[in-house]
């Protein structure tokens, strides 16, 4: 364990609100939840929102449900408030200007007045070239006056970082050592977009910095951009904090690839809807490369946070497999020791509340003769995931290969992802369109949706009906039924299924 006093320890989280809850979200939060509290230290959420045609404030709220579902708490961030607001990167953008031009006046970055047209001349020309792409620094030679006096006049530009050409940049990683970095890996990274909002970079430097960081704990996908941010660090001429950085979670595959949505659910919603326990999604991320030591698997956040170290010989940095069968078993291990009445209580707020049946009966009335036909009706509501190949449920259209429904599914689920709003007014309009963009009548779409969905040829009005499933037991489905009829598709002679 570090040895900074308690009140040094300062570490955070900063998602970007762009889609569902991640799991790799809550993985990073609490290894920064722990951290902090094993020192006494703070631990803040930050919200990085400067993608203004990707960020919501729907999905910020969602990523907060999820973190206080998994009982993960913070000490300061949007909603809690705190002595280095505000906590939203989109609040923050005159702060940004402010600092760029600091580091314009100083020399250390420069404005660069290269149109998109140009831009995309040069990367056609690095790809001919079989090239890494990377800005090739023609403004970086500008006169700065000549710069100032262009930005003056209103023409569109961005402010790029000075990286130093050639050379090499050393990581000190706490779980590492030292990770040598070429600097000729790094371009000269755009600061401030011409819209004035922060790229990543330097929106995280300045953020981390003001909000007195200490640690800095995440992936190690962001090991490669890092040069440039102690490259920034050194242009302001601040300590930077220390870097951890997490081995990536995996799928179970053969190449052990990184956790994706095609291959295992990442949101935290499904995880929750699918009845996982908020302690045991807790403990089976701590698992993923963390140690207790005494062979022990299970254990809770306070024996977690009790014994914390985050060091190399408490990490695997390997990789570790995020394997649902090992999530499923420790989820049972928690299921089995509770009670009876504890268990009827888990089941009642999973799945049966009064909200949740209300939103079920008009699924039922008109075809409901006595009440022990209500669970068979509505089974595929509270099943998990649907095994297509004993099903024996069409997912294929007639006239239509399973090639051609798998990739007419996958499109679907793709339109589904970005989907906020989960209802009959969005949900339909939505799929007609995308039915009408792939040349698939509505009847064909619908029932091929529907089966991937419920796994019946038949069910109520199908847009109630995926409303009461649920958008992650929706799309999880719908993503299920692709890789069955990829394996379908694989197995049909050409020409086959017409």
């Amino acid at each position: 364990m570090d040895t900074m006093k308690p009140s040094d320890v300062r570490v955070r989280i900063a998602p970007s609100p762009t889609g569902d809850p991640h799991v790799g979200t809550a993985y990073v939060a609490l290894f920064n939840y722990a951290f902090a509290r094993r020192a006494g230290g703070a631990f803040i959420l930050r919200i990085e929102d400067t993608d203004q045609t990707r960020s919501s404030r729907e999905s910020e709220e969602a990523i907060l449900r999820s973190l206080r579902w998994l009982g993960l708490s913070w000490d300061e961030g949007p909603d809690v408030g705190g002595p280095h607001g505000p906590y939203r990167q989109s609040e923050r953008a005159a702060i940004y200007r402010e600092h760029a031009a600091l580091l314009v006046e100083r020399g250390e970055a420069y404005r660069c007045f290269c149109t998109p047209a140009r831009l995309d001349e040069l990367r056609t020309q690095q790809r001919l070239a079989k090239k890494d792409f990377g800005y090739d620094g023609r403004c970086r030679a500008l006169a700065p006056a000549d710069a100032a006096a262009r930005a003056a006049a209103g023409e569109p530009h961005v402010i790029r970082l000075k990286m130093p050409r050639g050379g090499e940049t050393v990581l000190h990683d706490g779980l590492r050592g030292n990770v040598v970095l070429p600097n000729d890996q790094s371009d000269d990274q755009v600061l401030l977009k011409s819209d004035g909002l922060p790229t990543y970079h330097l929106a995280n430097v300045v953020d981390d910095h003001l909000m007195q960081v200490s640690h800095v704990i995440r992936a190690e996908e962001w090991i490669p951009s890092t040069p440039k941010h102690l490259r920034l660090y050194e242009a302001f001429g601040w300590q930077p904090p220390r870097f951890l950085h997490l081995p990536l979670l995996r799928n179970n595959d053969s190449n052990k690839s990184k956790i994706s949505k095609r291959r295992n659910p990442v949101s935290l919603d499904y995880y929750r809807d699918a009845g996982i326990l908020p302690e045991a999604m807790l403990n089976f991320l701590a698992l993923m490369g963390w140690s207790f030591g005494e062979d022990r698997e299970k254990f809770t956040l306070e024996e977690m946070v009790a014994r914390f170290e985050l060091s190399s010989s408490t990490m695997s940095l390997s990789g570790p497999v995020f394997d649902l069968e090992k999530l499923a078993w420790l989820n049972s291990l928690y299921l089995k020791e509770l009670d009876d009445g504890a268990l009827a209580d888990r089941l009642l707020a999973w799945g049966f509340t009064r909200e949740r049946l209300v939103a079920l009966a008009p699924l039922v009335r008109e075809r409901i003769r006595k009440l022990d036909e209500f669970i068979p009706l509505v089974e595929y509501v509270f099943s998990g995931d649907l095994d297509f190949a004993s099903l024996g449920v069409e997912l294929c259209p007639k006239k239509r290969t399973p090639a051609e429904a798998a990739d007419a599914l996958e499109g679907a689920v793709e339109e589904l992802d970005a989907l906020r709003a989960w209802s009959p007014a969005t949900l339909e309009p939505l799929l007609r369109a995308y039915g009408e963009k792939i040349g698939w009548s509505g009847k064909e779409l619908f029932m091929s949706v529907r089966a991937a969905v419920t796994g019946r040829k038949a069910s109520p009005p199908l847009f109630d009906t995926m409303v009461v499933c649920g958008r992650e037991r929706c799309r999880r489905r719908l993503r299920l039924a692709v890789a069955h009829l990829r394996k379908l598709a694989s197995a049909t002679p050409p020409g086959g299924g017409k």
